[in-house]
């Protein structure tokens, strides 16, 4: 098996983990919590809070290791949470914990393909990577909440194997080296990579839009739990979670089609399916039917994975070319979840608020929209 296809599997399973636990703790809140709509949001925050705090560490600590010692240690931190979880700790905190060994799992992950492919491929090993990640949570999702549905144990501790087979794959990846030398003055060294990302405008325009797609997915997220509870009449998670795969297999096809879409010279024009997303989530606001719901969740995802690889694909060439692969990967994390973080503080404080879920998503659509326009603007001179 080659090392970009050891990627692939390793990623699967740390990402189906990922979502798995989520609908497991998500399962047990609406069981156990009363306002289970602002526990979620809450949930959400906890796991983000690690890849804000940590930014400044986590990149520069995968471009100083061999990256495939990087995945198998936020593995093994992952683990330790959903471990925590088992013995029955608030799961605010265990999936703290595995938001922690997934702050420090990312860089590695989209930072070691630019090692493991050329230039040209770029955008298509990221298509596969998104595609594997969103049928991962796709999954994941579904099967972590019929699981729990009958056993929360049973369904925590299939998420600890996944985990320990993920770990080993990982560490079969290479041999790799550290591409960078092992830095004091973290803190700097990340207020730098920010500023020389920020101050290129490619690099701005694909943070900007990157913390955009992100922010929505995590309003969107924890939203739709309200909203199929209010307009669809559903309570049980697992229906829920099943909603998700429509989404989910847009964001795969999209992310698929994206290389054929797109390239990296001509990044502006990712701003039509930006437009598309926001267009279709103000559409998503006004359905009341399964069959509407079906449709339109697909096309949201359609839309999201054409416009998020190419953008993701273009801050690893700029930032493999110039401040170093792992710490752009962090700043574009720090960037994603301080926007997710925001959009979750949102959405929590509507749901204590009282607001209606049907609401808060036309605001998302309206909001995405204006934000795309913006974003446009950064690369508006003398670009395609």
């Amino acid at each position: 098996m080659s090392n970009f296809k050891k990627l692939l599997v390793a990623q699967f399973l740390t990402a189906f983990a990922d979502n798995a636990i989520l609908w497991i703790a998500i399962t047990w809140a609406v069981v156990s919590v009363d306002n289970h709509s602002s526990y979620v949001s809450a949930l959400q925050a906890s796991f983000l809070i690690a890849f804000v705090v940590l930014a400044p560490w986590v990149g520069a600590f995968a471009d100083a290791h061999a990256k495939s010692k990087v995945l198998v240690i936020g593995n093994v931190v992952k683990l330790v949470g959903s471990g925590l979880m088992i013995f029955s700790i608030d799961p605010l905190i265990a999936y703290a914990i595995v938001g922690i060994g997934a702050a420090i799992y990312s860089p590695a992950k989209y930072g070691v393909i630019p090692e493991l492919v050329d230039e040209k491929g770029l955008v298509k090993a990221n298509g596969w990577v998104e595609g594997a990640t969103i049928a991962a949570i796709l999954i994941g999702g579904i099967v972590g909440a019929k699981i729990a549905n009958e056993s929360i144990s049973a369904a925590l501790w299939f998420v600890v194997a996944l985990y320990v087979v993920s770990a080993i794959i990982a560490a079969r990846i290479g041999p790799l080296q550290a591409i960078a030398e092992r830095k004091k003055g973290y803190i700097r060294e990340f207020t730098y990579v920010c500023k020389t990302l920020i101050d290129t405008r490619h690099a701005r325009f694909a943070l900007i839009g990157s913390a955009l797609f992100w922010a929505s997915a995590a309003v969107l997220r924890v939203a739709l739990i309200a909203w199929a509870q209010v307009v669809l009449l559903i309570s049980d998670t697992d229906k829920i979670a099943e909603l998700t795969i429509f989404i989910s297999i847009g964001i795969v096809i999209g992310s698929l089609l994206s290389a054929k879409v797109f390239r990296l010279e001509n990044l502006r024009k990712t701003r039509f399916a930006a437009y598309a997303m926001g267009v279709c989530v103000l559409i998503f606001s006004q359905v009341d039917t399964v069959i509407g719901t079906w449709i339109i969740l697909f096309l949201i995802g359609a839309a999201g994975g054409i416009f998020i690889v190419p953008i993701n694909a273009a801050i690893q060439n700029i930032g493999h070319k110039t401040v170093g692969a792992g710490g752009t990967v962090a700043t574009q994390n720090f960037f994603n979840n301080m926007a997710m973080l925001i959009a979750s503080g949102l959405f929590y404080a509507s749901a204590k608020a009282g607001i209606s879920p049907i609401v808060s998503i036309f605001a998302t659509g309206v909001l995405i929209l204006l934000a795309t326009m913006v974003i446009a603007m950064q690369l508006r001179k003398n670009q395609p």
